[in-house]
């Protein structure tokens, strides 16, 4: 039997009685249609964003800014999504941001954005109804309460990121063969993070360091090529890890034979014609409990972090005065560091998502400037 909170029940009982009584649809069906009607819900009550804007719920002490800029590539192929109140649980926010690469990556981007949540909220309530009923979820008897919801919230991303990337695989209106996209979420319960990450998108917490300063703290890994264990598994796979002459350090994923896809991410949801040559599907899913030192995270596509370092990031949104204006002021030093930086070249689509923590502005608690 799947399993929501009290509140859930007739909402789930609901879908289940219009869904009738002669058709053949499973609970897994049910489940994922309660999720995307609470996704509905939270769009329709202004609980969630996708697009550059600023959110304060006013029960929360939770703000979030979001910018997004379309690069000079063509149409914009990143996306971006907060949804406060995650599943109607008050204490959860749920953010993400996915960065779209090939023919098709925009509507990659938006397919997955639009999935993950309703997707990984169904998982996890499964999840939680499996252990309430006593059946094992790769849990030690003796491990502590947060690491066994930890271990809950990691089979539920791994499972979403799994199911959404053989959607696509099977999806008669998309081409995901040679496009797909990055996807980087972060579900905040209560003070604990858990992170999941796939691609080269990045996670950076905000901290005050033991001596006073204000420092970063890289939350995921980038997902390169050459990463060792990365460029091994690809490798292994017949697949090809190599530069262009143009393009020195910049390592890419290749098939055996050909000069295609030529990605420059060792993970990713979609590019199924390097499936079965090392790319993977697989998020590094991480977690971190929130201290009162922790003041902000940030998630942003590589069209940041190509210019824009961990600490001039974490600088410059806790130098912005306004919080509502955070992620458009780091999305416009970006663009400006493009220019600077990479003459000549192309400038990538920028977004970036910053989640306070604490009520009140930075600089009003902590009177200090971020450590370089």
């Amino acid at each position: 039997m799947m399993f929501f909170p009290s509140f859930l029940d007739g909402l789930a009982r609901t879908v289940s009685m219009k869904k009738g009584k002669n058709t053949c649809s499973t609970e897994d069906d049910i489940g994922r249609e309660v999720a995307e009607t609470l996704a509905k819900d939270a769009k329709k009550n202004d609980l969630m964003l996708s697009s550059s804007a600023t959110f304060k719920p006013n029960k929360s002490n939770k703000f979030a800014s979001i910018c997004s800029k379309r690069g000079q590539k063509g149409i914009s192929q990143d996306c971006t999504i907060v949804w406060e109140e995650f599943g109607c649980q008050e204490d959860m926010t749920f953010c993400g941001i996915f960065d779209g690469h090939g023919p098709w990556g925009h509507i990659i981007a938006k397919m997955v954005k639009q999935s993950v949540p309703p997707s990984l909220l169904c998982n996890w309530q499964k999840a939680l109804a499996l252990t309430s009923l006593g059946q094992e979820l790769n849990t030690e008897p003796n491990r502590s309460t947060r690491n066994h919801q930890f271990d809950i919230w990691k089979q539920s991303c791994l499972k979403t990121y799994a199911d959404i990337d053989q959607e696509l695989k099977h999806h008669p209106g998309i081409d995901s063969f040679h496009s797909g996209t990055t996807a980087l979420t972060i579900i905040k319960q209560g003070e604990h993070l858990v992170i999941a990450n796939v691609g080269d998108s990045r996670a950076v917490l905000a901290t005050i360091s033991d001596d006073g300063n204000l420092i970063p703290f890289q939350l995921t890994i980038d997902f390169k090529p050459n990463i060792p264990e990365e460029a091994e598994r690809i490798r292994q796979s017949q697949g090809r890890v190599s530069c262009l002459r143009d393009e020195p350090g910049v390592y890419r994923v290749w098939m055996p034979k050909g000069d295609a896809p030529g990605l420059a991410v060792s993970r990713a949801i979609g590019d199924h014609c390097v499936k079965e040559f090392g790319l993977i599907s697989v998020p590094d899913v991480t977690q971190r409990n929130i201290t009162n030192k922790d003041q902000f995270v940030i998630l942003a596509t590589d069209g940041v972090w190509d210019v824009i370092s961990n600490e001039e990031a974490v600088e410059i949104v806790c130098s912005t005065d306004d919080r509502e204006k955070s992620a458009k002021r780091l999305v416009q030093c970006a663009m400006r560091a493009w220019r600077s930086k990479k003459r000549g070249i192309a400038m990538d689509d920028i977004s970036a998502i910053c989640l306070f923590f604490h009520p009140k502005l930075f600089q009003e608690v902590n009177p200090f400037k971020a450590s370089k």
